[in-house]
């Protein structure tokens, strides 16, 4: 077995989508030859993007070495949000404690052969940098959505996007190997650092355990037809986006052909809403689920579609028996421009497709997009297209419409099991 430090700030307790993926690293580059010793924090972070999923754990195997940062941990910013003198100085605070915590955890391991960090957060590249350099290896940078030439990310100003953008390009150069979420950031991160030459930068997308799924789905004993959506909505970026767009596109803040707000369900119940008022007998058939940690502003929007059901944060088997037990699952995304391509594919989109459930993907230009069309089971419309999702719900609740033949190939390509060994060849690579 060849030894090496798994990096991930997101790791159980801590669920959600951050967890799942360095959890099922560890489970399956075992059985490739590579034994993960975990390097995280001390787990009781408790936030919209840290939810507490103690179930995880189950997965891992019994004697897994991990190794936690110390405690307590230190006040973290969600965003840019606080822009004061305050906010500096706690985040600060967090990224000095973070980065400090971890270079001396790591001074405790014995012999490893290499580093993988999966980021966010983004501060991980620097302790990643040092951590390897005192042991004498390469260091690998997992970094899921494109870090500063991700489109969704809103900054105070352009000046603020450029010095990410360089504090990007700085880290980047000292890692051995990068891998990215989607072939659209491979590219993205090529064109705008030609200066990391030949150095290996790899699409390893995010993607399902075909465990997860065995069985039979879940029974139900109601007629009605579910929608469900899980996952993260972005309801309050989305309007933080629309209040302040005009001056945030003014000083290069906001990429100004993005639309944030799509990647919610706005759309979607306005596009219920309005069939319910054509058609109201679909009320006593419809019902319209969200499973995921949920904001007021995604309850405000919520609670104006009588056929709605917020379900809050739900474990990971939980999420994943919603999935199984619905007639059609909602997977929405940012509005940009006919021709301009997304650079990320969110994480539900590979749990969704090995549920089997149809999938109303509405979707831009994209990887997310391309996969759907091939790996076939989905109804797609433009992120803004209400009449589109006025028109699939309308069909699918009556039974009219059957969604494209599945590729099972394509999907079963998706698998963790599959993924780790592209995950192995990378590490085989750099590490020698």
């Amino acid at each position: 077995m060849r030894r090496f430090i798994l990096y991930s700030y997101n790791f159980p307790p801590i669920g959600g989508a951050g967890a799942q993926r360095p959890v099922k690293f560890v489970r399956y580059l075992r059985e490739l030859g590579w034994e993960a010793v975990v390097l995280t924090g001390p787990g009781h972070a408790q936030g919209r993007w840290t939810p507490q999923d103690p179930t995880l754990s189950a997965d891992l195997p019994a004697d897994l070495e991990i190794e936690r940062v110390a405690g307590p941990e230190p006040g973290r910013s969600q965003g840019w949000r606080g822009r004061t003198e305050r906010w500096l100085r706690t985040r600060t605070e967090w990224e000095r404690w973070w980065v400090a915590g971890s270079v001396e955890q790591a001074r405790r391991l014995g012999k490893i052969e290499a580093v993988y960090t999966i980021m966010a957060p983004y501060q991980s590249s620097e302790p990643s940098r040092r951590i390897a350099a005192e042991h004498g290896c390469p260091w690998i940078a997992d970094l899921g959505d494109p870090w500063a030439l991700d489109e969704m990310m809103i900054y105070p100003s352009g000046l603020h996007r450029r010095l990410e953008l360089r504090s990007m390009r700085s880290h980047l150069g000292t890692a051995a190997g990068i891998a990215m979420s989607t072939p659209e950031a491979v590219e993205r991160v090529r064109s705008s650092f030609p200066e990391l030459g030949t150095k290996p930068i790899v699409a390893i997308p995010n993607g399902f355990d075909a465990m997860d799924f065995e069985g039979a789905a879940p029974g139900r004993t109601d007629a009605k037809f579910r929608i469900v959506h899980t996952g993260y909505l972005h309801t309050e970026l989305g309007r933080d986006q629309q209040r302040v767009s005009s001056l945030r596109r003014l000083i290069g803040g906001s990429i100004s052909d993005v639309e944030i707000i799509t990647r919610s369900h706005v759309y979607l119940l306005e596009a219920v809403n309005r069939l319910l008022e054509e058609e109201p007998s679909v009320a006593s058939r419809l019902e319209v689920h969200f499973a995921g940690v949920i904001s007021p502003g995604d309850a405000e929007i919520a609670a104006r579609c009588p056929v709605s059901q917020l379900h809050g944060y739900v474990t990971h088997a939980e999420s994943i028996a919603l999935m199984r037990g619905a007639d059609l699952l909602f997977l929405p995304m940012q509005n940009l421009p006919p021709g301009r391509r997304a650079g990320i594919v969110p994480g539900k989109t590979y749990e969704y497709l090995a549920s089997e459930t149809p999938i109303l993907g509405a979707l831009p230009d994209g990887d997310a997009r391309d996969i759907l069309e091939e790996a076939g089971g989905a109804f797609l419309c433009r992120p803004d297209d209400v009449d589109a999702m006025q028109q699939i719900v309308r069909g699918a609740v009556r039974g009219d419409l059957s969604a494209p033949r599945r590729n099972e190939e394509v999907v079963a390509g998706f698998a963790y099991e599959r993924l780790c060994e592209r995950v192995a060849e990378l590490l085989a690579q750099v590490a020698g």
